[in-house]
């Protein structure tokens, strides 16, 4: 994988997949290796997908600093990105997690974000606010499965914030549309691929800064598009379309009967979605 050094003299590596302009990807997680994104559904026959790896994650190489995990500390690495492509102006998707990071990146380079892609994202550095309602009527859509009582049962203890023993594995369907072999297999994956001590510093005090970040996206003159799952209990699409809604020029999706990976649930209608916004 071809590798590049940040700022603080960290050597982070991405891959770069498939035809066309480039794309920035950056992942969730949060702090997962970059490998779980694959090509995206197929994206990558529209797009060369430059996959980052996160500094502690992938192939990417352990910081000297661990507090230099913290979010905000990353947007470094991602303008370092952006000079070793030798691009003036960058197209990024992120996914999840990784959407905290590109909304701080563009608050701090308006000028070097072409498009922004937020698929399913996190909406902690904006500030706005997921209910537990709107996750649990969310998650009420997927009543007729039959995993759903004993996973709504450890979702409700989530919300609740008094945790049930295994809540966090036997909420693990509501992520994906089909709780098959092939999700139980991805989620399988995230625990080796995901650096949990970067994860613990990500989001830590002083990462964010909402009231400033919105205030910056206000003014980011590009376009944007934020795409929601249908049944996503992560990011329910009330709190995405409001999400949309702090910049000039957004569009709001909702991927029909997607959930927090929309590029597993349905690759055909994610590529045909976001091929149209990057075209």
């Amino acid at each position: 994988m071809p590798t590049f050094t940040t700022p603080d003299g960290t050597t982070l590596a991405y891959l770069a997949t498939g035809e066309g302009p480039p794309l920035v990807c950056l992942p969730g997680g949060p702090m997962q290796a970059s490998a779980y994104l694959g090509d995206l559904g197929g994206l990558s026959a529209h797009r060369t997908l430059i996959r980052l790896d996160l500094r502690g994650t992938g192939d990417s190489a352990i910081p000297g600093d661990p507090a230099s995990y913290r979010c905000d500390r990353q947007v470094d690495d991602v303008e370092a990105l952006r000079e070793e492509l030798g691009l003036d102006r960058l197209d990024v998707l992120a996914h999840s997690a990784g959407a905290n990071l590109a909304a701080l990146y563009t608050a701090r380079h308006r000028d070097r974000v072409a498009r922004l892609a937020l698929i399913t994202p996190s909406v902690y550095a904006v500030g706005i606010a997921v209910t537990a309602e709107d996750r649990l009527s969310t998650a009420r859509l997927r009543r007729d499965e039959e995993w759903f009582a004993p996973a709504y049962a450890a979702l409700e203890s989530l919300n609740a914030g008094r945790p049930a023993p295994g809540a966090w594995q036997a909420v693990a369907p509501f992520w994906f549309a089909r709780w098959d072999e092939a999700a139980k297999a991805v989620r399988a994956a995230e625990d080796q691929q995901r650096n949990d001590e970067a994860a613990a510093v990500y989001g830590s005090e002083g990462a964010f800064d909402p009231e400033a970040t919105r205030a910056a996206l206000a003014g980011f003159a590009g376009r944007v598009l934020v795409l929601a799952g249908e049944v996503d209990v992560a990011g329910p699409p009330r709190a995405l379309a409001e999400y949309a809604g702090l910049f000039p020029e957004a569009e709001s999706v909702v991927q029909e009967g997607a959930a927090h990976f929309p590029w597993l649930d349905d690759a055909r209608r994610f590529v045909a979605e976001t091929a149209r916004f990057f075209a």
